[in-house]
């Protein structure tokens, strides 16, 4: 398949090769330059939206918007063109896709991911795949290359979005949780690495709880998923609340708390940093 990329940031890039691995003719555009094995590189977005479908993987709204609609970009894309926004935008600006799309002539699919850019490189990330059953299944064979499993989000795009913002939102908690569980632990006595041995073993050994609590455990927060995008993130299930007239006390206290990380001057560290406001280095 034609398939075109927009965004060659470490999950990009590792969409990329793996597509061109796979075999498929891979265009891709990055607005600060760059290469990928097997892939080429073209002088425009517009260009990589002349093939059969393009992946975009932008850091947020305004960045799909500056690069695709402000610029007149989509409106030049080829006719029924599928193309699949993989990164976390707002469950608002998914359903202006959606109408900006249908205008355009081109089928939009929301395929946010779940995955580090580790998993992203093996092509093992869980997608959460939502729009019209046909464009899904025309962009299904790039789906299972760049994913491990695909998860049918349903026919309307944005409560693929929803689902994304949520369950970043989940992570964002439990790391929440997790640091200020070490706060009464490592104060009475305990190691972290001895109470994290504890739930990992018994009550929560998701891969959440896996990552975060090998970072909390030896603090260590090379960034694999920045603390900026974490606080955008929360921002936008902010917003989704909001939109849904409900509050939500948790979110309210993890915004706030990543807020703090990121004023802190830890914004280019690891989401997991906001753990460092509360339990600091390892005292056992």
């Amino acid at each position: 398949m034609e398939v075109g990329i927009i965004g060659l940031g470490a999950m990009g890039r590792a969409m990329a090769r793996n597509l061109a691995r796979a075999g498929h003719d891979v265009k891709a555009w990055n607005r600060s330059g760059g290469s990928v094995d097997g892939v080429t590189m073209v002088a425009s977005p517009v260009d990589a939206l002349q093939g059969d479908a393009v992946l975009t993987m932008l850091s947020d709204d305004d960045a799909i918007r500056s690069s695709l609609i402000a610029s007149g970009m989509l409106a030049q894309a080829k006719r029924g063109l599928v193309h699949v926004v993989t990164s976390t935008i707002s469950v608002a600006f998914s359903r202006e896709l959606v109408a900006l799309h249908e205008q355009a002539g081109l089928r939009y699919v929301a395929a946010p991911v779940l995955g580090r850019p580790d998993v992203a490189e093996k092509g093992e990330l869980n997608v959460l795949a939502g729009g019209a059953p046909d464009a899904v299944e025309h962009a299904r064979p790039l789906l299972e290359v760049i994913g491990g499993r695909i998860w049918d989000m349903g026919i309307e795009a944005p409560t693929a979005n929803a689902a994304k913002i949520a369950c970043n939102m989940m992570i964002t908690m439990a790391i929440e949780a997790m640091a200020e569980a070490v706060v009464l632990t490592e104060a009475n006595g305990l190691p972290r690495e001895r109470f994290f041995d504890v739930i990992l073993n018994t009550l929560f050994g998701s891969r959440s709880y896996q990552v975060y609590s090998s970072k909390i455990m030896h603090s260590d927060y090379e960034p694999g998923f920045k603390a900026t995008l974490g606080l955008k993130d929360l921002r936008l299930a902010s917003e989704a609340a909001l939109e849904a007239g409900r509050v939500l006390p948790m979110l309210t206290a993890v915004h706030g708390r990543m807020a703090e990380t990121v004023e802190a001057g830890m914004g280019d560290r690891d989401w997991s940093a906001m753990a460092a406001l509360s339990v600091g280095p390892p005292t056992l």
